[in-house]
C-alpha cells in the first residue's frame, strides 16, 4: 500500500504528452496549447481615446476655459492624419486614434462647441483619457504559454493576435468498462440484487470534462475470459472481439484503441474480482495496486500494450474520488497541461470530520461562507463509498490525514471540484 503522493509521482513518471495537432480557434476551448502564443502587434496598436470628446494639447488648456479651433474628426476605423498645432482640437470618438500632436482628451461633457470652435471647460492633464500604444502588451510579448488550457475568456485575445488556428495537444482516447453481474443498463429496471450502470456514464462525463475523448464499452459480467477479451481488444492486443456498441459522441461503431482504459469493479480480492488476474495474464506492467486512501484503497495503475489501464473500485464515490486523484491526472498529463491536479485550497471545518486508521481519507464536502467571510466545510450525509446521492451535492473533497480527525474550526486542505 503506497501513499497518495507516491501514486501521483508514479503517474507523472510514466505518462507523457501526446503529439500536437492543429485546430481552428472555434474548436480550441478546453484544449491544451502545444505552443506559446505571442503578440503579433502592439495592443492597443495606437494611442486610443477612452472617451467621446476632443483631442487637445494639454498645454493649451492650462487656463480654462480654453478656446480651440476644431480642425477635423477622428472616429474608430478612420483617424485624423494631420499633425495638430497649438490652438487646435480634433473631435474624437471612443476607441479612435489620437492624432499626432495631441496628448490628452477632454470628455464631451466638459466642452462647449460653437461655430467651428470648442471651449474646454477644465484643464486636461498629460495623457488624460488616453490608452497609450502597447499599454496592454507589446509586439513579441508572451500572451499565453504552452500547457495552458484554452478557456472561453482567452478566445478574444487569440483572435486579436491572428490565431485563426492553434496548435494543441491531442485528446487521449479513454474507454470505460464496467464489470459486475449485478449491473444492468440504465434504461432497464433492476430486479432484486441488481443495480443500474451509473459508473460508466459518470466516468465518461468526468473524462470529457478533463479534456479526453471518451467512450463506453459494453459492460462485462463476472467472467474471466470475457473480461480478458474485452480488455485485450480495448488496448489493441487483438483485433476482433464481440464489441459492437462502443458509444462515443452518441455514435456506435468500431472501438478505437484506448490511450487510457478504465475498468471499474473487480479490483479487490474476492472470488469474482478478475481485473488484476486478467491484467497479469495479459502481461500488464502493474505500477501500483493498493493506495493508502479511503475510499479507493484497491486502485490499480498499469501499462498494457502502450496503453494505460486504471482499475477502480466499483462503488460510485470511490470511482469518482480515484478518478479525480489519479485518472484525471493522467488525462491532463497526456495533454501536456501545466495544471494536472485539481485546484487546492484551505477551508475551515464547520463541524468535526472523522478520519481513518492507516489511510488518508478524501471525503466529499459542500462549501459555504460564514459571517466572517471565511470559506467553510460542511460534511455531507455520507454513509459510505456507495452513497452517490450525497456526492451529487459535493463542491470539494477534503483531505483528512491518516490516524487523525478534524475538529470544528480546524483549517483543512481541500480539492475544489
Amino acid at each position: 500500500m503506497i501513499p497518495i503522493a507516491e501514486a501521483e509521482k508514479i503517474i507523472d513518471r510514466e505518462v507523457s504528452p501526446l503529439k500536437p495537432e492543429t485546430v481552428g480557434i472555434e474548436n480550441a476551448v478546453g484544449r491544451v496549447l502545444a505552443e506559446t502564443i505571442r503578440a503579433d502587434m502592439d495592443l492597443p496598436p495606437f494611442d486610443r481615446s477612452q472617451m467621446d470628446g476632443f483631442a487637445v494639447r494639454a498645454a493649451d488648456t492650462k487656463h480654462p476655459p480654453s478656446h480651440l479651433r476644431i480642425i477635423g474628426e477622428s472616429v474608430a476605423g478612420t483617424g485624423f492624419d494631420r499633425k495638430m498645432k497649438p490652438g487646435e482640437a480634433v473631435r474624437i470618438m471612443t476607441g479612435a486614434r489620437v492624432p499626432e500632436g495631441a496628448d490628452g482628451v477632454q470628455k464631451v461633457e466638459l466642452t462647449k462647441e460653437n461655430y467651428g470652435f470648442v471651449e474646454i471647460l477644465e484643464t486636461v492633464r498629460h495623457l488624460q483619457n488616453i490608452n497609450q500604444r502597447a499599454s496592454e502588451i507589446k509586439k513579441g510579448a508572451r500572451v499565453f504559454g504552452k500547457g495552458e488550457t484554452v478557456s472561453e475568456q482567452m478566445i478574444a485575445a487569440l483572435a486579436a493576435f491572428g490565431c485563426a488556428d492553434v496548435k494543441v495537444f491531442q485528446k487521449p482516447q479513454v474507454s470505460i468498462i464496467s464489470t459486475g453481474s449485478e449491473i444492468v443498463p440504465i434504461a432497464e429496471t433492476p430486479s432484486r440484487d441488481q443495480i443500474r450502470n451509473s459508473n460508466s456514464v459518470m466516468l465518461k462525463a468526468l473524462a470529457e470534462g478533463a479534456g479526453a475523448a471518451a467512450g463506453i464499452l459494453p459492460q462485462v459480467h463476472d467472467d474471466f475470459e470475457t473480461l480478458k477479451n474485452h480488455i485485450a481488444a480495448a488496448v489493441g492486443l487483438i483485433a476482433e472481439v464481440p464489441i459492437s456498441k462502443f458509444r462515443i459522441n452518441k455514435g456506435e461503431g468500431q472501438a478505437p484503441k484506448s490511450k487510457i482504459l478504465i475498468v471499474t469493479g473487480g479490483v479487490s480480492v474476492g472470488d469474482y474480482d478478475f481485473t488484476k488476474p486478467v491484467l497479469r495474464e495479459l502481461g500488464a506492467e502493474i505500477f501500483f495496486e493498493k493506495v493508502s486512501l479511503k475510499p479507493g484503497k484497491p486502485t490499480v495503475f498499469a501499462r498494457l500494450n502502450d496503453s494505460f489501464v486504471f482499475g477502480l473500485p466499483g462503488n460510485p464515490v470511490s470511482v469518482a474520488v480515484t478518478f479525480y486523484l489519479f485518472v484525471r491526472r493522467a488525462v491532463r498529463q497526456m495533454q501536456g497541461a501545466k495544471n494536472i491536479e485539481l485546484k487546492r485550497g484551505h477551508a475551515v471545518c464547520a463541524e468535526p470530520i472523522k478520519g481513518a486508521k492507516e489511510r488518508d481519507s478524501v471525503l466529499p464536502v459542500s462549501l459555504s461562507t460564514d459571517k466572517k467571510g471565511r470559506l467553510t466545510i460542511e460534511t455531507l450525509r455520507f454513509s459510505g463509498s456507495s452513497n452517490f446521492i450525497a456526492f451529487a451535492r459535493a463542491d470539494a473533497l477534503v483531505l483528512v490525514p491518516k490516524n487523525s480527525s478534524l475538529e470544528k474550526s480546524d483549517v483543512a486542505e481541500i480539492f475544489f471540484l
